[in-house]
């Protein structure tokens, strides 16, 4: 069987980790690919393998060129494929073969007060085309798959696969890393995140003797000017209580994750959520809001949960975790440190495309 990929979403956070996670497994099958995107990130992915071949393009997705332009010279050969994947809900005009995309989670219509009205249209455009196009979808839980059968009034067959944990992670557990007085977020300041009530809580918490330090993992760029008074808010603090760091390397990721007396994701709404997975399997606590899809793939984990945004009860557990009872690692057994894995993933979605 051929198979063609879009790979132009290596760098993007969530959807990244998903594709080059899965990569390896799929080159592994007994398959020949056609991987689309720019040859030199994904050099590492195909060097020395004879299954498989990179159509050079480098536009962004979701973009008038791809749907009206996209190169001739590709589309030949995707065309003669068996089946065409796309890791997220933009397809590609000219396509005639089958089609099989991953959609992480519906947040636009979900939560429409992230976009603008001109914004959530256009992605609505990229839902309902990615609805009509797929021969299947795949989601990374079941919460996102009731979402996707909602909006597409269950058009379309839609299989859950879930996200996974990071093997570069796993390799790196780090269970008898000493704990510092630090509290990690992984994240942006969009409001789906729940930032905003992770720095009220934590302000509440300190005024009440918490003596730790936030540590906001994640870039401070690409801010609306609505987010202007979280962030006068957070300026006024010194680093040596609150601070960005910026990118950091995947090493720096660990050093923070590991040590960490906790890890906060206080999120109002996801697909999966990887963050607490990763703190878990390096050793830290991880205290999280209830909300379904973290309620599902958490499930049996040993995480602390506060009710999604309630500063007041966010600071309670705050307090609770880190001032009134002793810090301690954790130690996942193996069957929940086995049950998210990319190997389970890509199988998955290798039985079940078809052409």
């Amino acid at each position: 069987m051929t198979i063609a990929i879009d790979c132009r979403h290596l760098d993007f956070s969530g959807i990244g980790v998903y594709i080059q996670g899965c990569l390896p497994y799929f080159l592994n099958s007994n398959n020949f690919f056609y991987l689309i995107g720019n040859p030199a990130k994904l050099e590492s992915f195909i060097s020395g393998r004879k299954n498989v071949e990179v159509l050079d393009y480098r536009r962004r997705p979701f973009s008038l060129i791809e749907l009206f332009f996209f190169p001739k010279k590709h589309l030949a050969k995707i065309n003669k494929s068996d089946l065409f994947l796309s890791p997220y809900f933009n397809i590609p005009g000219g396509i005639k073969v089958p089609v099989y995309t991953t959609i992480h989670d519906i947040i636009f219509p979900d939560m429409p007060e992230i976009v603008s009205k001109m914004g959530l249209a256009m992605r609505m455009v990229f839902y309902r085309r990615a609805f009509s196009r797929s021969k299947k979808i795949f989601t990374v839980s079941e919460f996102s798959k009731s979402r996707i059968e909602h909006y597409s009034r269950g058009s379309v067959p839609v299989t859950v696969t879930y996200n996974a944990i990071q093997p570069w992670i796993q390799k790196q557990k780090k269970n008898g890393k000493e704990k510092r007085k630090t509290i990690v977020f992984i994240g942006n300041i969009k409001k789906h995140k729940g930032l905003d009530c992770l720095l009220d809580a934590f302000l509440l918490a300190r005024a009440e003797g918490l003596e730790h330090q936030l540590v906001i993992i994640g870039r401070r760029n690409n801010l609306r000017s609505s987010d202007n008074s979280f962030l006068k808010k957070l300026d006024s603090l010194s680093p040596d209580t609150a601070f960005f760091t910026g990118y950091i390397s995947n090493e720096k990721l660990v050093e923070y994750l590991s040590s960490a007396a906790l890890l906060v994701q206080p999120s109002r709404y996801e697909g999966f959520g990887l963050p607490p997975l990763e703190a878990m399997v390096l050793g830290t606590q991880a205290l999280i809001s209830d909300i379904p899809a973290f309620k599902e793939i958490y499930d049996g984990f040993p995480v602390v949960f506060f009710r999604s945004g309630d500063s007041d009860d966010l600071k309670k557990k705050l307090l609770e975790l880190l001032v009134e009872k002793c810090v301690k690692t954790i130690a996942l057994p193996e069957h929940l440190l086995s049950k998210y894995t990319f190997q389970k993933t890509a199988s998955i979605m290798l039985e079940n495309m078809v052409p």
